[in-house]
């Protein structure tokens, strides 16, 4: 694959992060708030997570198959036989991953914390992350990022801003802070240990990641079950055995398996060769237009609220964010392509006869 056609990878990245992630957060909303047709009652977040993420560890071990990227992996022998296995690295990269996972869904169940608020705090953690690991990392941020990242700031606070709860408890602040610690030092590995423009380093960083986030995840989840005490725990412990009596199977598996594309599509956004600033505002854009695609779903087929004002002007700024990054790798694409094609650049005379 050349420079330019590896540069505009991301935004097939993107568009896969927004077609799993539209789907995923609806169908997700519709099966909480008991929404779809013959449901007599929401099912939790702590009730969808088992069989959700379980689907979602078939999909990652398929995806992986059926592009043979097992190869890339780090291998150990074990029994004689030599396994895919991750190194120390991406090991602790993988739980990060996991907690993202874990606590993305722990953000919105605090009593008296406004979900919005959350959201605004996580999704602006995330962006102010961006430049701060690039500036530790010695990258260099382009001109176009410092835009994008202005844009994506001002799309999450007009979209949140007014009317906001502002309430935070201190159990929602140690959700927030394992969020973002984890952001952190994954962008951090992916910085120093997969950023840097071989593409078979990015995939055997990605593989051995992916490897370890989703089992850990249902490994805590199978202890959670046994353990069984408290609320939480016995929603957990009921996800797994109430499957089929709660009558969504489909619909539960379905959320699994477009979650897990979120994950690789998500990923592999992050791990393309440029800098944070550039990759964190082409992530967080994507699933903010998601969203607001979501919303419009749900309300034009099962009549919950739409979409406001304030997320449609929102919208607009993110969609504005993508333009600035996008052009300039587009422009250089074609630029490239009519060198290679012998044609002259715009701007440039007519070739010699």
């Amino acid at each position: 694959m050349t420079t330019h056609r590896r540069d505009l990878a991301i935004w097939g990245y993107a568009f896969g992060y927004f077609a799993c992630y539209a789907p995923y957060s609806a169908l997700t909303k519709a099966l909480s708030q008991g929404a779809l047709d013959g449901m007599t009652r929401g099912v939790s977040g702590f009730e969808l997570l088992p069989w959700s993420t379980l689907a979602s560890g078939v999909g990652m071990f398929l995806f992986l198959t059926a592009r043979g990227w097992w190869q890339h992996a780090s291998t150990r022998t074990i029994l004689g036989v030599r396994v895919p296995f991750p190194g120390p690295w991406t090991f602790l990269s993988g739980l990060c991953s996991a907690a993202i996972i874990a606590t993305t869904t722990l953000a919105y169940t605090f009593s008296g914390t406004s979900i919005v608020f959350m959201m605004l705090l996580m999704r602006g953690g995330v962006l102010i992350l961006a430049p701060l690991v690039d500036v530790m990392s010695r990258r260099r941020v382009a001109w176009p990022s410092w835009v994008a990242l202005g844009l994506s700031f001002a799309a999450v606070a007009v979209a949140t801003a007014p009317g906001v709860d502002a309430r935070v408890t201190a159990a929602a602040l140690v959700d927030l802070g394992v969020y973002l610690l984890g952001y952190f030092i994954r962008l951090r590995f992916m910085s120093r240990l997969a950023k840097s423009g071989e593409p078979s380093v990015g995939i055997r960083y990605f593989v051995e990641e992916q490897m370890v986030a989703t089992p850990v995840l249902v490994a805590v989840l199978a202890v959670g079950a046994l353990i069984g005490e408290g609320p939480v725990l016995s929603d957990i412990r009921h996800g797994f055995t109430e499957l089929f009596s709660r009558g969504r199977v489909l619909e539960e598996l379905l959320v699994g398996v477009l979650s897990q594309g979120t994950g690789i599509f998500g990923g592999l956004i992050l791990l393309d060769h440029r800098e944070n600033s550039f990759c964190v505002p082409v992530n967080r854009a994507s699933s903010i237009i998601a969203g607001v695609v979501a919303t419009g779903l749900l309300s034009a087929l099962l009549g919950m609220p739409g979409a406001g004002t304030r997320e449609m002007v929102g919208a607009a700024l993110v969609m504005g964010a993508m333009l600035v990054l996008g052009l300039p790798t587009v422009l250089a694409a074609r630029r490239a392509a009519k060198r290679a094609a012998g044609l002259p650049e715009a701007g440039a005379g007519a070739p010699e006869r």
